[in-house]
């Protein structure tokens, strides 16, 4: 077959797994009872949105996934600069088709929801007014109408940008626009919706990538690009990856939703999350085929393997999907039967119990799961410790003191945020700010010593000569980009240490980023960051842009902190209840005195702070006498070899010479005889 004969059925191929998804999304709602038409003495919405309700989810998903896909390739798969190339804005086309797309789904999706909630058809209920109060106050409203305003901007963005920089945003725009509907639906309203949620938005980011990436790349090599190889190498760890994050979340959503686990084989939803399991474990075995046979035959030209079996991997992804939306619209066993009281709709969890006198046993106890940092920090520690036995195995060293900071940070972390540290953070202030100091003050500590950046660039092979990019060469334009260069200054990274805890705490910021899930993760995750980037710059050992001397970072340390016990002095002596608005609606009647809590609080950013520090004076000062020897070697070599490029060496030869010629013994005269 040739590559005309594979691009010409390929139109098809897409054609029949849009139709195999909705198909299979079709059969899922019926099966599943994800609807009811026609019931007497009850009133539906009527066929119409019954059906279209999901059919538009799928060609939603269709196009979400097509979008990522397209704009992955331009991005990430395709080599190229800074302009892109004839075949990258090519390909960019087909992502504004496929983003305008995504705009008109998601915007049917809101008239048919809205439909499908007041159970009348779309005709008697859509007025602008009902349309704006339906977005603007119900949370599924709101998210698809945040995705149909996105996939209108990605679609306007595809069409105008000419450069990687802004295709590169354009990628993250778009997988960010395809996050709001997991924080809707069965997942936020589980009992454990935090970590339902988190898993829900990495299942979607996985499965868009995965797919998508696996649509265009299939695209590429039936089209006979001469780039499709690498295109395919590069797709092959990210589809790793990718399967990892979808059966990884799967589980947990799966956990959280069903009521124990013999559901799965006795309820409609659980038979058919074990036939989206099953179709993940046939495409988990496709890759592995692909990996040992139909890639390595790409760079001998030999396509036809390759597309026959990513067409066949396209459509059971397609039955997959379906099979996703149809869960969508069936109810999990007792879904009808369980409420959740008011603190467990806030918080994600049952109220705590009281922590009571030292040793606060709770928390020791109290765990929660949270799938973000649970299943990122095992994903650092895996790819640190794959690195390190790399350089082992070629015979390169590596110092186990970095490889134990790194690990012990990861630990720390995992304490901080699924502890009950974790869990009475959300109901104590204090517990909270001892969350709070952790991530931003110790556990960047312990990974910056790490030094993850130098270990990936020592273990990850260069590119060779004349093939794109890879992940090292990308990672060393970051390490050394504008941007870096930036926010990586002393006042810049101080700033955000210590100025975004004013800016979180004296604003109603905290208590709107405590109401949600999502904005309390970003609250954490930007602590850490701050804490990471500052003490990067203070003591880290990884490469980035010219940083201060060691007295001038000195400084820095010194200057910032007093801001730090400014902050926990004005908690301490603070009139006013911070987040007064959060801590009200919580029902803690174990707790007597609000204001004596915040107190606390304030103390206990200020007994936390002073250990750090000393801490990373300490690691400061052995850096810098290390940081002597180094260079008083450096300069002794360069003396050696009477290398007079160096001033200093110059000048210590000049000084050798004098004094040389100061010994030399001084000529003598005989009497009567001058000079």
């Amino acid at each position: 077959m040739t590559g005309t004969g594979r691009w010409s059925r390929l139109p098809l191929v897409l054609i029949a797994a849009v139709g195999v998804a909705v198909g299979v999304t079709v059969a899922g709602v019926w099966a599943g009872g994800g609807v009811a038409v026609g019931v007497p003495g009850i009133e539906d919405a009527g066929a119409v949105t019954a059906w279209g309700l999901s059919v538009a989810r799928t060609v939603t998903d269709a196009a979400v996934v097509a979008t990522v896909g397209a704009l992955l390739l331009v991005v990430v798969l395709l080599p190229g600069g800074r302009k892109l190339s004839a075949t990258q804005l090519r390909y960019l086309g087909w992502a504004a088709l496929a983003a305008g797309l995504w705009a008109a789904a998601s915007a049917a999706v809101v008239l048919l929801t809205l439909s499908d909630l007041f159970a009348r058809p779309v005709a008697e209920i859509v007025s602008p007014g009902v349309l704006a109060d339906f977005v603007t106050t119900d949370a599924q409203g709101r998210s698809y109408a945040l995705m149909a305003v996105g996939g209108g901007v990605i679609a306007t963005l595809c069409v105008g940008i000419g450069t990687a920089r802004w295709a590169r945003a354009t990628l993250v725009l778009a997988i960010a626009v395809l996050l709001p509907p997991a924080f809707t639906g069965h997942s936020s309203a589980a009992g454990n919706h935090d970590a339902a949620v988190t898993s829900l938005a990495l299942h979607l980011v996985g499965v868009a990538v995965w797919v998508g990436g696996l649509v265009f790349v299939l695209v590429a090599v039936a089209r006979g690009k001469e780039q499709a190889p690498d295109a395919v190498r590069r797709f092959s760890p990210l589809a790793g990856w990718a399967l990892l994050a979808v059966a990884a979340s799967g589980i947990v959503n799966a956990a959280v939703r069903l009521p124990s686990p013999g559901e799965v084989f006795t309820s409609r939803y659980g038979l058919m999350l074990l036939g989206k399991a099953a179709a993940l474990a046939v495409l988990g075995g496709i890759g592995r085929w692909h990996r040992r046979r139909t890639v390595p035959s790409l760079d001998a030209g030999r396509r036809r393997g390759f597309v026959r079996l990513a067409a066949g991997e396209l459509l059971l992804m397609a039955a997959a999907m379906g099979l996703a939306v149809g869960l969508s619209r069936t109810p999990p066993p007792g879904a009808r039967d369980s409420a959740l009281s008011p603190s467990e709709e806030l918080l994600g969890f049952a109220m705590p119990p009281p922590l009571g006198d030292f040793p606060w046993t709770p928390l020791f106890t109290q765990w929660h799961f949270d799938p973000l940092f649970a299943f990122g920090t095992a994903a650092a520690a895996l790819l640190y410790l794959a690195g390190v036995r790399k350089l082992r195995a070629r015979g390169d060293t590596w110092p186990i003191g970095r490889t134990v900071s790194w690990l012990l940070g990861l630990t720390v972390t995992v304490l901080a945020t699924m502890s009950g540290l974790a869990v009475y953070g959300k109901v104590l202030f204090s517990v909270h700010m001892g969350q709070h100091m952790i991530l931003a003050m110790t556990v960047p500590i312990l990974l910056v010593l790490g030094a993850p950046a130098t270990l990936a660039l020592r273990a990850v092979p260069a590119a060779p000569k004349g093939h794109p990019d890879g992940p090292r060469e990308m990672l060393l334009k970051l390490l050394h980009s504008r941007y870096v260069k930036v926010i990586s200054h002393p006042a810049v990274a101080s700033v955000l240490f210590i100025g975004s805890a004013f800016a979180v705490y004296y604003t109603s910021l905290f208590q709107t980023l405590m109401r949600s899930h999502l904005g309390h993760m970003v609250m954490l995750v930007h602590f850490l960051a701050a804490g990471l980037l500052f003490f990067w710059v203070i003591i880290g050992i990884d490469p980035g842009p010219r940083r201060p001397p060691h007295l001038g970072r000195l400084f820095v340390l010194i200057l910032t902190m007093p801001f730090h016990s400014w902050f926990s002095i004005s908690l301490m002596s603070s009139s006013a209840l911070i987040g007064e608005g959060w801590w009200s609606v919580l029902d803690r009647p174990w707790v007597e005195d609000a204001m004596a809590d915040q107190y606390d609080a304030g103390a206990i950013a200020w007994a936390t702070g002073d250990i750090p520090v000393l801490i990373t004076t300490i690691i400061l000062a052995a850096q810098w006498v290390r940081s002597d020897r180094r260079e008083a070697r450096r300069v002794d070599r360069r003396i050696d070899r009477g290398d007079a490029s160096d001033p200093l060496a110059a000048y210590n030869a000049y000084l050798a010479g004098l004094r040389a010629r100061d010994r030399r013994p001084t000529r003598t005269t005989t009497p009567g005889k001058e000079l």
